[in-house]
């Protein structure tokens, strides 16, 4: 099939935006100076050059290291007693990743078999059609994307269960084999980045290039690549990194059942954070238009390779060591219990219906009045007569529910949620709590990517917003 960058394209009225009452919203002169301003290359982010490549090698290695401390180190950070001992270190390090990660052709045939079942699936159900935000770099057009996630993950989970109980594919055997699915999953996200760069430069797709080919790749080169109905950004943003992380936890929790009889309410607790995550994700696939992944940043190695293989296999890390160890490692009393579910579904409920807010608000803009319903619909996700600040580029910055309090509420929740992925198994072992150290890392840097393109982009407006919004996360504190 081919790979489409411009399908399903719509130019609307007014520059493609329309107030709650659906009104043209024109994009001002003003405005349209400053969006291709930003749509130039014009510095060097991550540390340039030097630091993206350092990242598209370092971080499989750390991967690889993480996971066989888990694996073979009783989740414990292993190194080299002595200077001596950094040479046999390093080779037992590569004899488990030899025998133990190696991609075989059972890993080929799971992981590139659900892609491909995504992708079907994706292609084939029917989905809610919702309209995207103006792309400046597509003179202000607006893409159509075919929101079918949640029937694909229902789907999804019947077949699962179906190949399960019928014993064809047991699926136990996903964290069994989870290291040689892992390294299945760098190779996919390596050629995929690769590939997608040289389709970008091979059909002039490109924008925003710096003329440094790994930054390039890193970055990406293309914005919005299509086969068929449907957008392989988005498609890969839901399908491939939550699927895998909540079958990842269904895997555990099954392990767990075939080998104790019982599952932990540790690990029911990440078989229900995954789900709230990954059906967050489908059944709110219409709000991911609205964001400045889908109209602004291009598809490179930075996205690819962390759907692809980082977010699925560093985030459940809790997962593989519960499955692993005895549930006596990691047991806590009733009332921790109870404050660790608790913290969860608040989390999820700020986390969920702050998404909504603010895109239901950008709908609302472009004329959208009703919006999809899918379970489950969370209190306070629409803003009834929502106040905001008009902007002279043509743009309103939300001022009311959770956004009147902070400038990335959902930001807050989000790592909230992240951090109880670790909570989950206490002290047992520090490296469950990777994900929600390095996820706080990458909140503040593109946090700060954000706020300096929306300093550029409206000037004394966004200086007008940060008055009355005056918290970056937590009111009151930062």
């Amino acid at each position: 099939m081919a790979i489409d960058n411009g399908s399903e394209l719509r130019q609307r009225s007014g520059n493609g935006k329309a107030n709650g009452n659906g009104a043209p919203i024109a994009v001002t002169d003003e405005g349209r100076k400053m969006d291709e301003k930003l749509d130039q290359h014009t510095t060097y982010e991550f540390g340039g050059p030097w630091g993206v490549f350092a990242m598209m090698t370092g971080f499989p290695l750390l991967m690889y290291y993480l996971w066989a401390c888990l694996w073979f180190y009783d989740g414990q950070l292993a190194h080299p007693k002595s200077v001596d001992d950094i040479k046999p270190f390093l080779l037992e390090m590569w004899a488990h990743i030899r025998d133990d990660a190696s991609p075989n052709a059972y890993a080929w045939k799971v992981y590139s078999g659900n892609i491909v079942y995504q992708l079907i699936l994706g292609q084939l159900l029917p989905g809610f059609q919702q309209e995207g935000l103006p792309v400046p770099s597509l003179g202000y057009k607006t893409l159509m994307y075919n929101c079918n996630a949640l029937g694909s993950e229902y789907v999804t989970i019947v077949t699962a269960a179906v190949l399960h109980y019928t014993g064809i594919f047991r699926l136990t055997d996903i964290i069994d084999n989870y290291g040689h699915i892992m390294s299945v999953s760098m190779i996919w996200g390596f050629a995929v980045s690769f590939g997608m760069y040289f389709y970008a430069v091979a059909t002039n797709q490109q924008i925003r290039m710096s003329g440094n080919f790994f930054y390039d790749v890193f970055m990406g080169a293309i914005l919005n690549p299509r086969i068929g109905k449907i957008d392989l950004k988005m498609w890969a943003e839901v399908r491939v990194p939550w699927l895998i992380v909540f079958f990842l936890s269904v895997s555990g929790a099954c392990k767990q059942y075939d080998t104790l009889g019982y599952v932990t309410p540790n690990m029911a607790f990440m078989v229900l954070a995954t789900w709230f995550y990954y059906n967050a994700c489908c059944k709110g696939e219409d709000c991911i238009p609205q964001t400045w992944d889908m109209f602004h940043e291009k598809w490179g190695f930075m996205v690819i390779f962390w759907n692809f293989s980082g977010v699925p296999f560093t985030y459940v890390y809790s997962v593989v060591y519960m499955a692993s160890h005895d549930p006596s490692k990691y047991q806590f009393s009733t009332p921790t219990y109870v404050v660790l579910y608790t913290t969860l579904i608040t989390a999820y409920w700020i986390f969920d219906s702050a998404m909504a807010q603010k895109s239901h608000f950008k709908m609302q803009q472009q004329g959208i009045t009703e919006f999809r319903s899918a379970f489950p619909q969370v209190p306070w996700h629409t803003v009834k007569n929502p106040t905001y600040i008009q902007t002279a580029h043509g743009n309103r910055l939300l001022t009311s529910g959770w956004w009147a309090y902070s400038r990335k509420p959902n930001y807050v929740a989000d790592w909230t949620m992240s951090f109880t992925w670790g909570a989950v198994i206490g002290f047992a072992t520090p490296i469950p709590y990777f994900y929600s150290v390095f996820f706080i890392t990458v909140l503040v840097h593109r946090t700060s990517r954000d706020f300096e393109r929306c300093h550029m982009k409206y000037g004394k407006d966004w200086e007008q917003y940060c008055s009355v919004v005056k918290s970056k996360f937590i009111p009151g504190i930062y």
